[in-house]
């Protein structure tokens, strides 16, 4: 496909127990890579699209390991600025039953926290490309990453690139005082935003009624209150919320919104049994890059979306490993999971 996808972000080394072993009682840990519009990257080229991850890594051995996760996926690297001295490394627990996973990170002065202006030649980067895609982490690193993430925001507006934000706030980041007013900034360049239950009330004090996302409780048509106050805000031509239903760590209820400024498409919702809940919302903004460039309306373009971002959970590791073929086959009815032979 001649559809070219930017995005935007930090690649991290991901290290976890084994299993569901507690950081206390593991011996070893597992060692793979992710991040937030790296997984996105991934997802895009397994669906078949020509997708560009960019940013910083080091020169060293883990650096190019970690530029080799994307490359055999096909993801292309060459526009990955190499120096700095470490890359940012997260930990993760996964949960089980009613104990949540949790993640630490050690991530500070790592590569593309110390990234410099001159580091990307953003009008090169977006020459040819249709869709830029970043996340509210990227400007969250420091105030330096933030000027760079806007100078890609305007470099993309003015080659006419699609722009997509996926909100993602993350609190061990930054404040939510801070986050509001730098992605306020930022979102006024976004055609698509994505956000879930959390981050239109944690970033723009944008709230739905009637939802307790700690109980598991999720009130539909509040959503349709949140989207289109997102998109009065900043005039998003799209705004899709993706809607958790967490049951516990392992069970959840699954499903989305789209709202196009005049409409709202909900998907079905599916019961999802969870593998690995990392990268789940970064599946959901792949396919609806993947669906958007794929011309598809909006109904077949959330049901896409939700189904590709459903596989995601069965998948271990931050990527997701599935085909466009795949997907179409769960958006299109067939949610047995019996075997294919």
């Amino acid at each position: 496909m001649g559809n070219r996808v930017i995005t935007f972000g930090e690649l991290m080394l991901r290290l976890a127990p084994e299993g569901y072993y507690r950081f206390v009682q593991a011996d070893k840990l597992g060692a793979t890579f992710g991040g937030g519009e790296a997984n996105v990257a991934v997802s895009l080229a397994n669906f078949g699209f020509d997708a560009a991850f960019v940013s910083r890594l080091p020169a060293h051995e883990i650096g190019q390991a970690a530029v080799n996760s994307l490359r055999r996926y096909g993801v292309d690297t060459s526009l990955i600025a190499r120096g700095g001295s470490r890359i940012g490394i997260y930990y993760l627990e996964k949960g089980a039953s009613q104990r949540p996973s949790k993640v630490i990170y050690d991530r500070a002065g790592s590569s593309i926290a110390e990234a410099a202006m001159e580091d990307f030649d953003w009008k090169a980067v977006f020459d040819g490309a249709q869709w830029f895609h970043f996340t509210g982490i990227t400007p969250a690193l420091n105030d330096n990453v933030a000027a760079i993430c806007m100078e890609a925001c305007k470099a993309a507006k003015a080659a006419g690139v699609t722009i997509s934000c996926d909100l993602n706030y993350r609190n061990k980041l930054w404040s939510k005082e801070k986050a509001g007013k730098v992605m306020g900034e930022l979102c006024r360049y976004v055609d698509v935003c994505i956000a879930n239950e959390e981050d239109a009330a944690d970033v723009f004090g944008i709230h739905a009624a009637d939802t307790d996302v700690t109980a598991g409780e999720v009130n539909r048509e509040g959503y349709k209150d949140v989207a289109k106050q997102l998109s009065d805000r900043f005039g998003f031509a799209k705004v899709a919320i993706t809607l958790r239903e967490s049951l516990s760590a392992n069970d959840n209820n699954w499903s989305a919104m789209l709202y196009d400024g005049t409409d709202y498409y909900f998907s079905r919702q599916y019961k999802m049994h969870i593998v690995d809940r990392v990268g789940g919302g970064d599946s959901f903004g792949a396919g609806l890059i993947a669906a958007s460039l794929s011309g598809y309306d909006a109904e077949k373009t959330i049901e896409f979306a939700v189904a590709a971002s459903c596989l995601k959970h069965s998948i271990e590791g931050d990527y997701n490993m599935v085909s466009m073929e795949e997907v179409l086959k769960l958006a299109g009815g067939d949610a047995s999971g019996r075997v294919q032979r």
